[in-house]
């Protein structure tokens, strides 16, 4: 579902972009009052179920998107049908940048949970480079955090058992929730797609995690992490 948002209404009607919980990481976060008056497209604000499609791989776009909430994953797939998940899109990423090049989308994006999105005109983003450095910068700076995450993947996920590969995802999701360390996991389909493993492999790896009291689940595939334990060992 998708609602468009005038610029006039982004500053100062219901949907506020000055009083965005994200405000200070999303990408026009260095734009002032002045700079979104020169925008007459409108962003429009995107909500996905999981499951859903933002885009599929080899489509021309003409906007790019910034994630306020939830998580989607970038897939590619193999010649034998497979899929494999190269990234995964966190709040306050950008995904699509590469239409900023004139080049189709390169992955299909698929919400993993609830998303909401802000969708932007690739021509708006343009412009706003041109005129304005700090977001020039910013665009620069996202492209590196993306080539980084790329770069993670190859080494850090796609290397080493399988026992290795799961802890090192378990520690890069973990977050700090009410001062426990807590992580929320996915199919265990999603998890071999993400990791080069067999879901059956996946599925005893965490069942063996959970054995050894590393893992404890509070909700379905909501676990709190022994941080420590997992970082000693196989950090």
């Amino acid at each position: 579902m998708s609602t468009k948002i005038p610029l006039h209404d982004a500053w100062s009607g219901t949907a506020d972009c000055r009083s965005c919980q994200l405000r200070d990481s999303v990408l026009f976060a260095g734009l002032q009052e002045a700079d979104f008056e020169a925008i007459h497209d409108p962003i429009t604000q995107l909500t996905l179920k999981p499951g859903e499609s933002l885009y599929r791989a080899g489509e021309r776009g003409s906007r790019l998107f910034t994630l306020r909430q939830g998580l989607i994953k970038l897939v590619r797939y193999l010649p034998d049908g497979t899929q494999r998940i190269v990234r995964l899109v966190r709040a306050s990423d950008v995904v699509g940048l590469e239409i900023l090049l004139d080049q189709p989308y390169e992955h299909d994006a698929l919400a993993m949970q609830p998303c909401e999105l802000c969708s932007l005109p690739v021509q708006v983003v343009r412009n706003l480079s041109q005129q304005n450095p700090a977001l020039h910068q910013e665009l620069l700076n996202r492209w590196q955090r993306a080539l980084s995450d790329a770069d993670s993947w190859l080494t850090e996920l796609s290397t080493g058992s399988a026992r290795h590969r799961v802890s090192r995802l378990i520690l890069r999701l973990t977050t700090e929730q009410d001062a426990q360390p807590e992580c929320h996991l996915f199919a265990r389909e999603d998890l071999g797609a993400m990791l080069g493993i067999t879901t059956e492999t996946a599925s005893r790896t965490i069942a063996e995690f959970k054995r050894q009291g590393w893992l404890r689940e509070l909700a379905s595939n909501r676990f709190a992490v022994d941080v420590d334990a997992l970082q000693q060992q196989f950090g």
